[in-house]
């Protein structure tokens, strides 16, 4: 029986950094896959073909322009899936290139196939080709989520599907119900409202993305309802049925009926653990899938660690990394500083979201005295030049100490704009950091100055 340091089950973004950080400790390290190309969900279905279409959708719509050159600009005036379909395979393809020769080039053994306990220290991989069993000292679960399913929602692959069937869609429809409105329903709702689509969005919380920032989610919101999406809120599904027309009917718990061309149903991943034979390990997995771990990602077994979204919240692919390179790091006696509470989120709506640190919401319920300096896009040339005037960046500070307590941005590039304020926040640096700090000109990172001035300002008034 073949024996390994370690042995991580999965490939994506998780176990790809946890395999790396193994064989950068000097040890021997195996990853198996159960795909037959590397990447996980991430890169194949999930993330970078997420992005990708967004990017598309983007760019054939001529959406970041239309403020600039009027609202009938378009790069292509039809849009069809297979043009979104062509520019996600071009990217997965050269991901999964790149993944394959960094397994490669650290020594990384790939196993194909479905992996599954024999005990806590022996792995059984089963392929077309066979089985076979390996045992390791330490084993890392990354095998992350796949789209939860219900018996109220039949899918088809066709007109009723889930996230990972999207490219799967013969055409882009004139309506669609998205079921679901956290991250990946929004998303979606967003790229196809940018294609003309008329969207109903069905969700059952009374706001979208409870764990964001308020403000901005309403500026979101009225981005949704600007772009012709209806949202229905506190409503949920109670069935969905075919027409014999081929279409789609949504019937919700309030009696209502909602009709589209298609329904892409987003409620929720599940842990992808069915097959992993967890109890032979000592290990459960709760009913939604997901491995209970400590800070340092251990599971009940303590040589054997968990990471990425099988264990849940916040199921981001930059955290799943970083859990994979401090499991790994962990297991082999290395030092990792990393803080969770620094840990920033990118929601790729359109536009885009992100933000680091606390909310209003949190700092009002934990009674902190802060303040908050908001500067808009629109007052910035970068946001004039680029044709975005409709995003903003708001900084949250300490009203005494002025220390930096969070970041919140709507707008295009906000992913990349946020790592300012990250390295100010992480570093506790103070709002003044901003003021006395020469950005670029013209560059939307103006905005921190500008956000920062409003702030203060008002503190000077009181």
């Amino acid at each position: 029986m073949q024996s390994y340091d370690l042995l991580v089950i999965g490939s994506g973004p998780a176990g790809h950094r946890a395999a790396i950080q193994g064989a950068k400790c000097g040890k021997q390290v195996a990853v198996v896959e159960m795909r037959e190309v590397v990447g996980g969900t991430c890169i194949n279905t999930g993330t970078i073909p997420s992005k990708t279409m967004r990017e598309a959708v983007l760019h054939l719509s001529g959406f970041n322009y239309q403020n600039i050159y009027g609202i009938n600009y378009r790069v292509k005036e039809k849009i069809t899936m297979a043009d979104l379909a062509f520019r996600v395979q071009h990217v997965i393809k050269t991901e999964i290139d790149v993944t394959q020769a960094q397994l490669s080039r650290n020594g990384i053994e790939l196993l194909t196939g479905t992996a599954s306990f024999v005990d806590p220290h022996t792995i059984r991989v089963q392929s077309s080709r066979g089985s076979a069993e390996y045992h390791a000292d330490f084993i890392i679960i990354a095998t992350g989520t796949k789209p939860a399913v219900s018996p109220k929602v039949p899918l088809n692959g066709r007109t009723i599907i889930n996230s990972d069937q999207i490219l799967q869609m013969p055409e882009i429809p004139k309506t669609m119900i998205v079921v679901g409105g956290g991250v990946i329903g929004v998303e979606y709702t967003c790229m196809f409202a940018t294609l003309g689509v008329r969207v109903i969005l069905v969700e059952r919380r009374p706001r979208l993305l409870e764990f964001a920032d308020a403000e901005i989610v309403e500026a979101l919101s009225y981005h949704l309802r600007d772009s012709r999406v209806t949202m229905r809120l506190n409503e949920e599904v109670s069935s969905v049925e075919e027409t014999p027309d081929g279409r789609v009917v949504a019937n919700l718990e309030s009696k209502k009926k909602i009709p589209g061309d298609a329904l892409l149903y987003a409620v929720g991943r599940q842990g992808h653990v069915d097959e992993l034979n967890l109890p032979a390990a000592g290990i459960e997995a709760d009913s939604r899938g997901r491995i209970k771990v400590d800070s340092c990602y251990r599971t009940q077994v303590p040589h054997i660690y968990a990471v990425g979204d099988v264990i849940g919240f916040p199921s981001l692919a930059s955290v799943s990394m970083e859990q994979g390179r401090i499991a790994a790091a962990h297991a082999f006696g290395r030092t990792v500083n990393s803080n969770p509470a620094n840990y920033p989120y990118g929601i790729y709506t359109i536009p885009e979201i992100s933000f680091i640190g606390k909310t209003e919401e949190q700092l009002t319920e934990e009674d902190v005295p802060y303040e908050v300096g908001i500067a808009y896009y629109r007052e910035i040339a970068r946001g004039q030049i680029r044709g975005d005037t409709t995003g903003r960046l708001k900084l949250i500070f300490h009203r005494e100490t002025k220390e930096l307590l969070g970041v919140h941005i709507i707008g295009e590039g906000a992913s990349e704009l946020l790592h300012i304020g990250q390295a100010v926040l992480i570093l506790k640096g103070t709002v003044e950091y901003f003021v006395d700090c020469v950005f670029n000109y013209p560059t939307l990172a103006e905005c921190y100055k500008a956000a920062a001035f409003n702030g203060l300002n008002k503190l000077a008034r009181l």
